[in-house]
């Protein structure tokens, strides 16, 4: 059985940011909605997932190279690194 390492995306890490408000910033400013949210682990906006029409998460990181997002959602704990492709329960 293969063990994986953690990427250091992850692993570097020093606190998590958490939704300052369940809304994703981008649709509000659009009139449009959202599926899930998920909030940038650099910056700390929160912006909607890849099944929200928009992708605005996944956006985010192509313009600012920002590469983990932490679910948003009530219960999920979970962070996501865009660059490795790799996820992290905490």
């Amino acid at each position: 059985m293969l063990k994986r390492t953690i990427c250091e995306h992850l692993t570097n890490l020093n606190e998590l940011r958490t939704a300052r408000e369940h809304i994703c910033e981008e649709c509000v400013k659009t009139g449009d909605s959202w599926v899930h949210l998920r909030t940038c682990q650099t910056c700390g906006v929160t912006l909607c997932c890849d099944d929200s029409p928009n992708k605005h998460a996944m956006k985010h990181f192509h313009a600012s190279g920002h590469p983990v997002i932490a679910s948003a959602e009530p219960g999920e704990r979970w962070l996501w690194c865009y660059v490795d492709e790799q996820m992290a329960s905490y």
